[in-house]
């Protein structure tokens, strides 16, 4: 998808949906001085666009059950055979993020587990892959998250 261009009110818009996804329309057409049909309406368009991809529910993953946090690089022997891996990690739930990337690793994902019996359950059982190499990496704590930051500076790239 090609930049898209927005005006102020399409920024502000998405600074506060990226601050709170619940954040009624009512409350940012007060905000903003706007109706809340406009609101709607816009809201709409940048959906229907692909700007907005929806509106998710975020889960404490320790909250749970889930204590490890792991990403797993994977080196493929053969490239030809991505569709099929990424087929193999989609069938395993615990696989949250899944990535086609450049460098050491074809492709990179992000998997919970309730614990490191279990990741190994999982890494064993599972994603036994015939196809490539692996190498995992425990995350200890996530420091941060957070949503991408909002440009308002939509001039020059």
């Amino acid at each position: 998808m090609a930049r898209q261009h927005f005006d102020s009110l399409d920024l502000k818009i998405l600074e506060m949906l990226s601050d709170n996804a619940r954040k009624p329309f009512l409350e940012i057409a007060r905000e903003t001085g706007i109706s809340g049909a406009a609101i709607h309406q816009r809201i709409q368009k940048l959906t229907a666009s692909g700007v907005i991809m929806g509106f998710k529910t975020a889960i404490n993953p320790a909250a749970v059950g889930y204590q490890t946090c792991a990403y797993i690089g994977i080196i493929l022997n053969d490239p030809t055979k991505f569709n099929e891996v990424v087929k193999r990690l989609e069938a395993i739930p615990e696989v949250v993020d899944c990535h086609f990337t450049t460098g050491t690793y074809d492709i990179f994902a992000k998997i919970y587990a309730r614990n490191n019996a279990h990741l190994l359950q999982i890494i064993h059982n599972k994603l036994s892959l015939d196809l490539g190499r692996t190498e995992t990496l425990i995350s200890f704590k996530e420091v941060f998250k957070r949503p991408i930051p909002i440009i308002k500076d939509h001039g020059n790239d």
